[in-house]
């Protein structure tokens, strides 16, 4: 079966306003299924984090066009732009991008079929619209960090992936690409308003069922997946390390328990909540007598469901995810591959891209090399 190397997103053209977190993060997933993506920075705002570009993931895949947007001739430019885009990217509060003269209203006057996706904390209306926030804010009021921890002690942050990644940049991208179909039977676009906290909530609307149905507790650590259950946990082992089980089918609890092995009498009793904690301590006990790696080797080729517990620099060098090529070296840098896989469209992990891509990506918006010096006399540098 032929491969399509350009990627199955080749034909979208996206202009994405430089931010943090999940706008940038959505960009550098759409770049690299092949879109072509023009990144605009802004000439008077410095990075918030700065990072050596071989490591800068908000850089990767584009071109870069830094502009002083508080002059009008860069906002004309950058409307001229919007005509030849599919996508607009934004991830600024509320207002912002209006007062820039470069909203909805503006952009769909020069680009009836454009889709304006935004990215916020609390979406473009509502009370907290206009409040800053970070992962952990939305998470906290979404109701989703309150399920996350052990039972007794506080929440824990889970990363930024929840809120930032999870609910923020795979729901942009969700709905963009339907915005992008509608597009076909409509010929018109719409505005998308993708906001962290609504996507962290529906991330949580299969707990939230259960708790309607009187299946789940909401204080922390009672649960079957939430630490919980003894048979879906972390635990230590002698080295220091630690296994992570999650045996939560009686097969698959049955195959744990002969391999740990488990006393008989808690193997027939899985979901007896009575026998939760001294069944804990006693899957503890095992655990602590051997080394991660030793585990392993036990639960190796079994449906256990059991893992040892890699951190991220292990995990990128283990042989099960060698074997799915799971991790890429781009440059100095080694990191997680594209996902998901196509089998006839190629994802290609993006990186700094060469002065002749980002000149066919200038190109595609209009820009081409005459264009370049009327850029210098508006201050605007190209990358």
């Amino acid at each position: 079966m032929a491969v399509d190397r350009r990627g199955p997103l080749a034909d979208l053209a996206v202009i994405e306003m430089a931010g943090l977190g999940a706008a940038p993060f959505a960009a550098l997933m759409l770049s690299e299924m092949g879109a072509k993506v023009l990144r605009i920075e802004r000439i008077d705002e410095p990075p918030l984090f700065p990072v050596a570009p071989e490591f800068d993931l908000g850089r990767h895949g584009r071109a870069v066009l830094r502009l002083d947007l508080k002059r009008g001739e860069n906002v004309s430019l950058l409307l001229s732009l919007l005509r030849q885009a599919d996508v607009l990217i934004e991830g600024f509060r509320p207002g912002v991008m209006e007062r820039l003269r470069l909203g909805p209203a503006e952009a769909f006057e020069v680009n009836p079929r454009l889709v304006y996706a935004r990215m916020s904390g609390f979406g473009q209306e509502g009370p907290l619209s206009a409040r800053a926030g970070h992962d952990l804010t939305y998470l906290a009021w979404s109701g989703v960090l309150s399920a996350i921890g052990e039972k007794g002690r506080k929440p824990v942050p889970p990363l930024n992936l929840l809120a930032d990644f999870g609910g923020g940049a795979m729901f942009l991208i969700a709905g963009m690409l339907a915005a992008l179909i509608e597009r076909q039977a409509s010929g018109t676009g719409q505005v998308v308003d993708a906001a962290m906290v609504d996507g962290a909530s529906m991330l949580a609307a299969p707990i939230a069922a259960w708790i309607a149905a009187g299946q789940w507790a909401e204080a922390r650590g009672s649960n079957r997946t939430d630490g919980g259950a003894p048979f879906y946990d972390t635990y230590e082992a002698a080295c220091g390390g630690f296994v992570a089980v999650a045996c939560l089918e009686p097969k698959f609890f049955a195959e744990f328990a002969r391999l740990l092995p488990l006393d008989p009498r808690f193997a027939a009793r899985q979901y007896e909540r009575e026998t939760w904690d001294e069944m804990r301590e006693a899957i503890a006990v095992r655990f602590r007598q051997r080394p991660r790696d030793d585990w392993e080797r036990r639960f190796a080729d079994t449906d256990a469901c059991v893992a040892p517990v890699l951190t991220l620099a292990e995990a990128a060098s283990h042989p099960v995810n060698r074997g799915r090529q799971a991790h890429v070296r781009v440059g100095p840098l080694e990191r997680p591959a594209p996902a998901p896989r196509l089998s006839r469209s190629a994802l290609r992990a993006a990186a700094l891209i060469s002065a002749g891509d980002a000149s066919a990506i200038l190109a595609h918006f209009g820009i081409d090399g005459a264009q370049f010096e009327k850029l210098a006399a508006a201050t605007a540098i190209v990358e």
